[in-house]
């Protein structure tokens, strides 16, 4: 793939011109392109948050006993941009990423962005990026907040000062295909009473490792069981799990170990609006070696098909294509999205 470019071509998009990157947005994938601004709010630790802008994207200095980088105090969110083929800009439901970031930050012992400043603060960013968000049909603009100590502290206490940072980058999705997974029963992504329920960014790196061993054996990723009794499903390494039985669709409840996502919430709202039966409930791992058909959730992944589950070496096979309730789902879903299917839920904003 060719270097990014900040420069920008015109093409025509629905009844209007709209100005492109200059990259080729056939070979994007989920990896980091650096575009043009990010957006920047600090804040003290005795204060709220006021007043951000918007800057050239570019590395960020700290001091070297930041809370960030000594007692991993930071959240992170994700959320995406889609072009629609009237040439529009949409967002997701930003509120539930600013609502999330909140409850969060309190676990965290953070200051945050109100619900307003978030979603303010995404539109800019979105705003002075804007011919990085791909054509229709080529892919999405993903965006990540941030929300770190950057402040200096030596001892083990919240940091003096708060960062609230945005930058996007131009994304396919993050996996592509039918899943193969393989649960993991040793390694735990979360327990009770800590902070699987919110999205620090010290939930990711403990995966790391049962991902990479996956991986090596030629799964896409890991599912992991609760860290108590090792006989029931959570979640995989970044998104939800649903499992489809005789037309009921069954996801993990959420009760500390297993964040809310905000896709897995619009699709359980989507599913109900089918007139599907929805149930968040404890789901052991036999309910799922046993179910129709399984499928993951989230920013990253959308709503992507599992093909198979291996546990304890033995290989179970679930059902995709076309027929699947997964399809359905997907269908509507990335339709509300993308603007091609009328929002009745509310749920997209419009960056103009």
């Amino acid at each position: 793939m060719a270097p990014p470019s900040g420069q920008k071509t015109s093409q025509s998009t629905g009844t209007s011109a709209v100005e492109y990157a200059d990259i080729n947005w056939d070979e994007i994938g989920f990896d980091l392109v650096p575009t043009d601004h990010m957006y920047v709010m600090k804040c003290s630790g005795e204060e709220n948050f006021t007043r951000g802008s918007i800057t050239p994207y570019g590395n960020i200095e700290m001091s070297p006993g930041a809370g960030i980088l000594n007692y991993g105090q930071g959240l992170l969110e994700g959320l995406k941009a889609q072009r629609t083929e009237d040439g529009r800009v949409l967002l997701f439901r930003p509120e539930e990423n600013a609502e999330r970031m909140k409850i969060g930050a309190e676990r965290m012992c953070m200051r945050s962005p109100s619900t307003e400043q978030f979603v303010e603060a995404v539109k800019q960013t979105v705003l002075a990026n804007k011919h990085w968000v791909p054509p229709p049909g080529k892919g999405s603009l993903y965006i990540r907040p941030l929300l770190i100590g950057t402040g200096p502290v030596l001892g083990l206490e919240p940091a003096p000062e708060f960062t609230f940072l945005i930058y996007v980058s131009p994304v396919r999705n993050f996996h592509t295909g039918p899943l193969n997974l393989v649960i993991e029963d040793t390694i735990h992504r979360a327990t009770p009473g800590g902070t699987g329920g919110i999205k620090t960014v010290t939930n990711y790196s403990p995966v790391y490792k049962a991902r990479a061993l996956a991986k090596a054996k030629g799964f896409s990723d890991v599912l992991f069981l609760d860290a108590v009794t090792k006989k029931n499903i959570e979640e995989l390494s970044s998104c939800n799990i649903f499992i489809v039985k005789d037309d009921v669709i069954s996801t993990p409840a959420t009760h500390g170990t297993i964040l809310p996502g905000i896709t897995r919430k619009s699709i359980i709202e989507i599913a109900l609006s089918l007139g599907y039966q929805v149930k968040e409930r404890v789901i052991p791992v036999e309910d799922l070696l046993e179910a129709d058909e399984v499928f993951c959730t989230g920013t990253a992944v959308v709503l992507n098909p599992v093909f198979s589950v291996t546990y304890q070496n033995k290989r179970v096979e679930y059902k995709i294509g076309a027929e699947a309730v997964y399809k359905k789902l997907y269908v509507m879903l990335t339709g509300i999205q993308t603007g091609r299917i009328e929002d009745n839920m509310g749920w997209t904003v419009e960056v103009d």
